[in-house]
């Protein structure tokens, strides 16, 4: 007489390597997931790594300055400003410095407003025109000048905002941007 228990029981079945269940596969998370102390030890050195190479990577001031004094006329049309901005800039890299570009910005309760330096070769055009300028311009301070380590250099930035006289009277910040080759600009700030 057969065995009922045996006919209900199915054999197991045979798999091969390219045909195995997906229950047999991913089972339980112990014989799919790595050993935790490995993981987290590589991790936190990881973490060592990066913030190492952020720290001694990062970008460094290579210049500082000041400005020594803002001098405004304004012009015949009255409402726009020409304005006379006297800067020291010192070199703290241990590069030569090298300026690209100058800009200068003024924020007034009317805006703030940003104007490209006016061209070493235009100081005496505009002294001509505004003879009230000749009292505090200095030597431009010019692109393409070069900047010793440790040493530094002053210049007057000229530039012209379109605000009137009262309104740049009444302003709340000047700021004088330099912007050298291959580094980034210094933002040199005052009132």
């Amino acid at each position: 007489m057969p065995d009922n228990n045996a006919a209900a029981k199915a054999p197991d079945p045979e798999y091969d390597a390219g045909h195995v269940p997906m229950t047999e596969e991913l089972d339980d998370a112990k014989h799919s997931l790595p050993n935790m102390a490995p993981v987290l030890i590589a991790l936190v050195i990881i973490a060592i790594v990066v913030g190492a190479a952020a720290y001694l990577l990062r970008s460094k001031p290579v210049g500082n300055g000041s400005i020594e004094n803002v001098f405004a006329v304004e012009q015949s049309t009255h409402n726009t400003s020409f304005v006379a901005i006297n800067v020291v800039l010192w070199n703290s890299s241990d590069k030569t410095l090298y300026i690209k570009d100058i800009k200068a910005e003024i924020t007034t309760p009317s805006g703030s407003f940003v104007d490209d330096a006016a061209g070493a070769g235009d100081y005496d055009r505009y002294l001509a025109a505004y003879p009230d300028l000749k009292m505090v311009v200095k030597e431009p301070l010019k692109v393409e000048t070069k900047i010793a380590p440790g040493a530094g250099t002053k210049g007057t930035v000229l530039v012209n905002f379109p605000v009137t006289f009262a309104d740049f009277e009444k302003r709340t910040a000047v700021s004088v941007t330099i912007i050298p080759y291959d580094n980034a600009p210094i933002e040199i700030k005052g009132k």
